[in-house]
């Protein structure tokens, strides 16, 4: 019985994809500091016809950062509740007005109004069910502390010295 490791386990299906998660295969053959150095590294390799099926770019120490895009008051919160409830009754509305046997302008018109009140009290009570604790806009992402690049074994030392003519090229 052998024992899967990180650089041995998921041999994948023909397509190369697995249906399960599992771990990474490959001989690390390089390591950076961003996805983009990796992304360039791998484009290093396909650009001088290595075999990049058998590469992997694997985040590894992985984080979530939230980044804080701006200050959340009544009016911004309001406002955005309204335009996202008109556009989506905007939207109703014209789906009705599509199939109405009378005219296609009071669907609409009445989509919209009700889409904005919907939209105003929706995100109305979303912020005020927060009281004051979340006075601020975020995006989220999951980022990685560094990018390994893997290779499968019958490749690793020629795409490591590949990578290594490239960190002295920068």
């Amino acid at each position: 019985m052998t024992t899967a490791t990180p650089f041995t386990a998921g041999a994948g299906n023909a397509a190369g994809v697995n249906a399960l998660p599992t771990p990474p295969s490959g001989w690390p053959i390089g390591s950076y500091a961003t996805y983009e150095e990796a992304q360039r590294a791998v484009d290093h390799l396909a650009d001088n016809d290595f075999p990049v099926a058998d590469v992997t770019i694997v985040g590894i120490e992985p984080m979530i950062v939230e980044r804080v895009t701006g200050r959340l008051t009544w009016g911004r919160v309001l406002g955005a509740g309204a335009a996202s409830g008109a556009w989506l009754g905007l939207f109703v509305g014209l789906l009705l007005g599509l199939f109405s046997t009378g005219g296609a302008l009071a669907p609409i018109v009445v989509g919209l109004v009700a889409g904005t009140v919907f939209g105003l009290a929706s995100a109305a009570a979303r912020y005020g069910a927060t009281r004051g604790r979340r006075d601020f806009a975020s995006v989220t992402q999951l980022v990685a502390g560094r990018y390994d690049v893997l290779s499968q074994p019958r490749n690793a030392e020629r795409g490591k010295e590949m990578l290594t003519s490239l960190a002295w090229r920068s």
